[in-house]
């Protein structure tokens, strides 16, 4: 059974106003101080209002589940204990003046990519499925490529953008793509391949680390995972668990293709780019473009074949009816977009919009 772990980062903000919040420092120097070991599942981001956790990898999802809301809850009372909240949403729905963090990296960063990286407090959710070598890894990430878009659409969670509505479903996914390494890939065929074009990357200077390597998916650096990063934080905590469980039946169903040897999808990627945009601006509430045939079909009917495609794996790991009935519920719900949306017309206030996610973030 594989293994599966999810990265999530986090929205600081004020519990009374909901306006963004820069104290990850103090948050994450006091998780620590709280553990037993020293240790903690907490990390700062690239700015100041974020807050990132990791999971431990695990193989069934029941606990990888729990273990999510449990570091929900533990960020929230971290936060509590400094007057402050937090809220799963991938952009602030308010005004913010971001606060890019004060560490040597961030701050090459700022001054490279100017308004591009003061802009990018974007709070996104990463997959990691562990994999056997970095052979089968680029195997996985050439043959999933196509249904990437999908999982981008069911989690899309940012609708609202320095106190407007953008139009768009997930906005997050439109600012990251601001970075130059970021976005779908080509076919690399090898994990050789795979190295020499970051390797290329590197040398041109532009991105300053092999961290930079921003892919849609791409090999981790420190564990032997693919790491699929296209999805937006999700409001609700159930989303990331269906997202890791179709996640690992995507890299299940990738590796058996590649063993039984078939060729990757010829999918372009400027068509990908296309697939990614109009996931963003959809999300599931119109026409997604169908990883197979790359022609407009409703999101639902591009859900349910994402489904069909990770079926077989999904149900010799256990997963299947539970995938399904958590899309039947994401689907009936709505994403995360949906339900901003919906708090916005009922509420008029996007002060109330970010005060109802804090309460939803930690159920």
């Amino acid at each position: 059974m594989r293994t599966v772990g999810v990265e999530e980062e986090l929205l600081l903000v004020d519990p009374e106003t909901g306006e963004p919040r820069a104290l990850s420092g103090a948050i994450v120097a006091r998780a620590a101080l709280d553990s037993a070991d020293g240790k903690d599942v907490f990390e700062k981001e690239l700015h100041d209002q974020m807050l990132e956790y990791a999971t431990q990898p695990q193989s069934g999802m029941d606990v990888l589940g729990r273990e999510i809301v449990r570091c929900r809850k533990e960020a929230a009372r971290h936060a509590g204990e400094l007057g402050c909240a937090v809220a799963a949403l991938a952009t602030s729905p308010l005004p913010v003046s971001p606060c890019v963090g004060a560490n040597r990296r961030y701050q090459w960063m700022a001054e490279h990519y100017g308004i591009a990286t003061r802009e990018q407090l974007v709070l996104g959710c990463h997959v990691h499925v562990s994999v056997d070598s970095d052979e089968e890894g680029v195997a996985v990430i050439d043959r999933m490529r196509p249904w990437l878009s999908v999982l981008g659409a069911l989690s899309a969670n940012s609708p609202f953008w320095q106190g407007k509505d953008t139009g768009y479903n997930s906005y997050r996914s439109r600012v990251w793509q601001r970075w130059p390494s970021a976005g779908p890939t080509e076919v690399f065929g090898s994990a050789e391949r795979y190295h020499e074009v970051v390797a290329e990357m590197l040398d041109t200077g532009v991105i300053l680390d092999k961290a930079m390597v921003y892919f849609d998916a791409r090999l981790a650096r420190n564990y032997p995972t693919v790491e699929i990063r296209v999805a937006d934080v999700c409001l609700h905590a159930d989303t990331p668990m269906l997202l890791a469980t179709l996640a690992r039946g995507l890299v299940e169903t990738s590796a058996r293709e590649w063993r039984a040897g078939l060729e990757p999808a010829t999918h372009s990627v400027s068509v990908l780019r296309l697939a990614a945009w109009q996931a963003a601006r959809a999300g599931l509430t119109d026409e997604l473009l169908h990883p197979v045939t790359r022609r407009p079909m409703p999101a639902r009917a591009v859900v349910r074949a994402l489904l069909d495609h990770v079926g077989e794996a999904l149900e010799d790991s256990g997963d299947l009816d539970s995938a399904r009935v958590g899309v039947a519920e994401l689907l009936g719900r709505g994403n995360g977009a949906q339900v901003q949306r919906e708090l916005m017309r009922r509420t008029g206030s996007l002060r109330d919009v970010v005060t109802e996610c804090v309460r939803r973030t930690q159920e």
